[in-house]
């Protein structure tokens, strides 16, 4: 997701790598920041591509340089966000990812079908503890501590969808029993 952050900022455009580094890190949030390992390792990569080029910043002086997005990186970065890979729309922190640079899909129908695979996950039935095979529901749960995830998960998950089918144009379904939130990790839990 760093390479789609990357490619996603510097569709806007050029930037200097000191720029995009705070950018990535404002997205991902403090608790990952984005170190200078991390993230030349992956500008090289994808320069290695041709997917960005860095060019000199006569402005700067001695060694600085910006970064630009190519057509072929371009083209990739609208891959990778209208062919998301499951774990990429299972996973929160990933998931957040790809809805930053949504928007930047020029087909509706795109955005829309990527959305539609989000809701289809959320609406599965999961939950981060189970009674064998069986999904817990927060009300099922004595730990007030294991409770509160399940509740907090819930209402992530509820608001979610609801914004989704917003977003699709569809209307709520009607209120039903409610299910066990759905996780994939800790920070991804849904509930029906």
């Amino acid at each position: 997701m760093l390479e789609l952050s990357i490619l996603g900022f510097l569709a806007a455009g050029p930037l200097p790598g000191h720029e995009l580094r705070r950018r990535i890190t404002h997205l991902t949030g403090y608790s990952r920041p984005v170190s200078d390992g991390t993230l030349y390792p992956a500008i090289n990569r994808l320069t290695k591509a041709g997917l960005i080029q860095r060019r000199p910043a006569p402005e700067a002086g001695g060694g600085r340089y910006v970064l630009n997005l190519t057509d072929a990186g371009r083209e990739d970065m609208l891959r990778r966000l209208r062919e998301p890979a499951e774990h990429e729309l299972t996973d929160f922190p990933r998931w957040f990812t790809i809805l930053a640079f949504l928007s930047l899909l020029p087909d509706l129908a795109d955005q829309h079908a990527v959305l539609r695979r989000r809701l289809a996950f959320l609406e599965e039935s999961a939950s981060f503890f189970y009674d064998g095979e069986t999904p817990l529901r927060a009300e099922e749960v004595a730990d007030p501590y294991r409770r509160g995830m399940l509740l907090t998960a819930r209402a992530t998950s509820q608001a979610e969808r609801a914004w989704i089918r917003e977003s699709l144009g569809q209307d709520a379904p009607e209120p039903g029993p409610t299910r066990a939130p759905h996780t994939s990790s800790p920070l991804d839990a849904s509930a029906s």
